[in-house]
Parts: C-alpha cells; sequence; structure tokens
C-alpha cells in the first residue's frame, strides 16, 4: 500500500534513496506530527551505489518511509547517474505530480558534489512547472488527469555547504531522522562492514548528521533546524508569521 500514490500535502523528491531522509527527514517527520500529508518519490534506485544492492535499498526506503509516518513511498526507475532532464522523464515527474496535487514540492539541492542532485532538481523544478499546463495531457493508470502545479518548490541542502534562504525548527524530530536515515543499514557507518567506504559511509558523515543540523539550529537560536533555499523569492502574509 505504501507505493500506491495518493494526494498528500507535501511531496519530497529526491535522486536517490535516502536523499529526502539525509536532508529533509526531519522536517517531514515534523509536518506529518502536525497533520500534514507527505509523500516520497524516488527518481532511481540508486543502481549505481558501490554499497548494497536496489533490491536492499528498496527494501531500506520502505522502512524509511514507513518510521518518518509517510502516506507513499515511489520509485521511478530512472537511470543512475545517467537519466536527463529530458521529455520522458519530464513526463514522468508530471505524472505522479498530478496525481499527489501537492501544495509544497521538496526536491534535491541546487547544487552537488554528486552530479545527479543538481541534475534532479532541475528535472522537478521544471515539471512543476510544465504540470500546470493543461495542454500537456497524461494519465495514471488509464485515467486523463488534470493540471496541477505546487504553490512552492523547496530545495532542500545536500552535501555541499550553501546558504539556506530560510531554515525550518526541527527540534524535537531529530531521533526520528536519524532513524529514518539508519534504516539504510547498507548505506552508513558501520564498523563491522566488509564492503568499500564511500563518502557516506563515514564515521564524519554520520556524525555530520548532527551537527550540522545542530549548527543551523544555533544560528536561530534553538537545538536544531533543517535549511532550504527557492528560485522563487520568499514572502509571508504578515510580519507575524515569521515569529
Amino acid at each position: 500500500m505504501l507505493e500506491q500514490v495518493v494526494e498528500v500535502d507535501i511531496l519530497a523528491f529526491g535522486a536517490h534513496p535516502d536523499d529526502v531522509e539525509m536532508s529533509a527527514g526531519a522536517t517531514l517527520a515534523k509536518e506529518i506530527a502536525g497533520g500534514r500529508s507527505v509523500g516520497i518519490v524516488d527518481l532511481t534506485q540508486g543502481e549505481l551505489g558501490t554499497r548494497g544492492t536496489p533490491e536492499i535499498r528498496k527494501q531500506e526506503a520502505l522502512a524509511a518511509a514507513d518510521i518518518l509516518g509517510a502516506s507513499f513511498r515511489l520509485n521511478l526507475g530512472m537511470a543512475d547517474g545517467f537519466f536527463q532532464n529530458d521529455i520522458a522523464n519530464q513526463l514522468k515527474v508530471i505524472e505522479v505530480l498530478r496525481q499527489a496535487r501537492p501544495k509544497i514540492v521538496l526536491c534535491n539541492a541546487l547544487q552537488d558534489r554528486h552530479i545527479d542532485h543538481p541534475k534532479a532538481s532541475d528535472l522537478v523544478a521544471d515539471a512543476c512547472f510544465l504540470s500546470g499546463l493543461r495542454k500537456i495531457e497524461t494519465t495514471y493508470q488509464g485515467l486523463s488527469q488534470e493540471a496541477w502545479r505546487p504553490a512552492q518548490v523547496y530545495h532542500y541542502i545536500q552535501w555541499n555547504e550553501i546558504e539556506p534562504d530560510f531554515v525550518v525548527d526541527v527540534t524535537g524530530f531529530m531521533d526520528q531522522k536519524l532513524a529514518s536515515v539508519f534504516a539504510y543499514k547498507s548505506q552508513f557507518y558501520d564498523p563491522n562492514s566488509t564492503e568499500p567506504q564511500t563518502p557516506i559511509s563515514s564515521e564524519n558523515t554520520r556524525d555530520s548528521l548532527t551537527y550540522r543540523y545542530r549548527n543551523l539550529g544555533r544560528l536561530i537560536g534553538t537545538d536544531f533546524a533543517e535549511g532550504f533555499n527557492t528560485k522563487r523569492q520568499v514572502a509571508t502574509r504578515s510580519l507575524f508569521d515569521l515569529i
């Protein structure tokens, strides 16, 4: 049932399974606890990853989604490392957007170490715009879809240190975030693993999942925060909404 697309308030996209959890997991957990619904979409299976297998990562991804309380998790099966921001892939994303009808979309970092991250960022952002054009016809499970454009697209921050345009106080939700990240047992630090080491399997990366977000929290006077970027101007209806 977790792979069945339903309407949600927030739809979070990642180029690979674990992108969403590492960068926005606490924000999603907080929104879900507050009554919002969330779906997660992985563009690829992460099949080029040094550690684990696509089959293992699928089970880990579903377990992580369950920990966060996501309404669904879907994998679009694009080619890890080689997918492009082209018509075929834009239409795959548009079909999910029109089915889930999210108000907010979260997606990969604008710039990052992994080449798939900025590609996914552009692909999802472009699809969000195109999804609102009525003359683009799509179907989902054989049924015609109506145009739908999310109100906002926000980009989470990943490996690179990028100055956020805004941050979200996630104090109280870091344990849930970390549990969802470490559901990917094949990918992260394990002193007993005999698989090759990767940038994210290091002990330093494990620790960074706490200290990076603690530092963002320090800057806004809370325990923890997650940061986001936007290509559009951030606006508020009232100064008091920023308190």
